[in-house]
């Protein structure tokens, strides 16, 4: 409830003493104006004053004296405040004392000892040198305070705060760069921010500095080993990147070196399609890694590598013992997921496939034939098998893409497809999902594509391919990997057999 403040009634004229009549807003004596009083003093809280009895003067006791207050006794009229010496030029008479010109009290009327004034009064009180505690008029004659402009982006120093004349901040001001670095420096190892660059990035990938949502680690994902490179995006249309990868190398038993790459594509219809791209791709590339130093035939470590990775995803369809409750379709279908691989060895040029995942062949020599290495699992490549439609046709169809081979619980059968070839000149492997290919179908569309330095820098010449993806629309997770092919000058000859 609001309440009114009416000014308190004066009992003498504050300019010449004379007692004013009742009501009067200037005085008939002197024509001071009456209604100057001082200013209500801002809200503080309120404690109870005990006025203390009457008692003999002694030295103990407070002693009026010029430019002083007399007690007030019980009973006795208002305070009588000592009158101003003089007036400024607005006729507001200017203060009577310091605040160091009383001596402090308690309330019993005994006086503090000396270490309580100065901790209420200020210090120095106690030899009248003490400033006024707040906002309020200068004493008479008193020094001039030197003006110290308040900066609130000033850097207080840990007991600095008290010379420095400014008010020391809760937390660094976050206009001041330095502070915001400070205050959310990242420690050694730890994620830093991609907005701010300052701020360490905690476990749910939001930056305790600004606050920005972080980019998740599969949302761009690049890796170069050796002479193969693969480059993985989650384009400009998915929540998330769907796809996964795997580079690697080994040594044959005869100590020549074997590569292999393996790119996998979840499938978006299905359940964690994240979890079975990822889990497909370790699986298969560390079966490969296993059986082709013990001597197996590179097209039969191909085969087994796509069986394991179709058990891997399998056993993400077995529920675990806390599944997440929120997830929609947990419950609904399996995980599943499409594979596409190569691996170099030898002379020999291997590659498998389950899904529409594709492998291109692009020569050294542009002027030689490309060629795609791989046939879809899908409805247009059986419609144009079947002769039912030509390849435009089956394409234009929006059934086009249905795949009809894949990884997962709920495959119909799993069919792996391997093919081994030797090429007889150096080239460039192309191992990609649909998110390439779909803006380069054709092989020669996917050598235009390719940069011509890309044999020696497959790095590069994968984040070309990528941005070709992102540039045509980048409607699907893009993923690619790029595996120079060397021969001898020697080679002759080429073979071709597919299982």
């Amino acid at each position: 409830m609001s309440q009114s403040h009416q000014q308190p009634a004066l009992s003498k004229c504050p300019g010449c003493d004379e007692p004013p009549a009742a009501g009067d807003l200037f005085c008939g004596a002197c024509g001071y104006d009456l209604s100057a009083v001082p200013a209500r003093p801002g809200d503080r809280p309120t404690m109870a004053i005990t006025v203390p009895p009457a008692a003999p003067e002694s030295p103990a006791a407070p002693v009026a004296s010029a430019g002083q207050a007399a007690p007030a006794a019980s009973g006795a009229e208002a305070v009588r405040w000592p009158a101003a010496t003089e007036a400024d030029s607005s006729d507001v008479p200017a203060p009577v004392h310091r605040p160091s010109d009383l001596p402090g009290t308690d309330s019993g009327g005994r006086p503090l000892p000396l270490a309580e004034q100065e901790q209420v009064q200020g210090p120095g009180a106690a030899a009248g040198q003490g400033a006024p505690a707040g906002p309020g008029p200068e004493p008479v004659g008193g020094p001039e305070p030197s003006a110290v402009p308040v900066r609130h982006d000033d850097r207080v120093e840990p007991g600095g705060a008290e010379h420095s004349g400014d008010f020391a901040l809760a937390a660094p001001d976050p206009r001041t760069a330095e502070h915001a670095a400070a205050a959310a420096a990242p420690a050694a190892g730890a994620k830093v921010c991609v907005a701010c660059r300052s701020g360490r990035v905690d476990p749910d990938g939001y930056c305790e500095n600004c606050g920005h949502a972080q980019p998740r680690e599969r949302d761009h994902m690049e890796q170069e080993l050796g002479s193969v490179a693969a480059v993985s995006d989650r384009g400009l249309r998915h929540h998330r990147n769907e796809d996964s990868f795997a580079v690697s190398s080994t040594a044959l038993p005869d100590g020549s070196p074997a590569v292999v790459a393996i790119v996998c594509d979840g499938v978006s219809s299905a359940s964690r399609p994240d979890e079975a791209s990822a889990a497909a791709a370790n699986a298969a590339n560390e079966s490969l890694l296993a059986s082709l130093p013990r001597g197996t035939h590179p097209q039969q470590a191909m085969h087994e590598a796509i069986v394991a990775a179709s058990e891997a995803v399998n056993a993400l369809a077995q529920e675990p013992a806390g599944a997440m409750e929120h997830d929609a379709h947990r419950h609904q279908n399996a995980p599943a997921c499409t594979l596409v691989g190569a691996v170099m060895a030898g002379e020999l040029l291997i590659v498998g496939w389950v899904g529409d995942s594709r492998v291109y062949w692009v020569p050294e020599d542009r002027s030689r034939p490309t060629a795609r290495l791989t046939e879809d699992d899908s409805w247009a490549a059986q419609m144009v098998a079947a002769g039912l439609m030509n390849e435009a046709e089956a394409y234009a169809d929006e059934r086009a893409h249905a795949i009809t081979g894949w990884l997962g619980a709920d495959a119909y059968e799993l069919e792996p497809h391997t093919a081994a070839f030797k090429p007889d000149r150096p080239g460039l492997v192309v191992v990609c999902t649909d998110g390439l290919w779909n803006y380069a179908e054709s092989a020669e569309e996917m050598a235009a594509a390719v940069p011509a330095d890309a044999q020696e820098h497959p790095l590069r010449g994968a984040q070309v391919l990528v941005g070709h993806a992102l540039d045509g629309g980048g409607h699907d997770n893009v993923t690619v990997a790029l595996l120079p092919f060397a021969v001898r000058p020697q080679g002759a000859g080429s073979a071709c057999e597919t299982v």
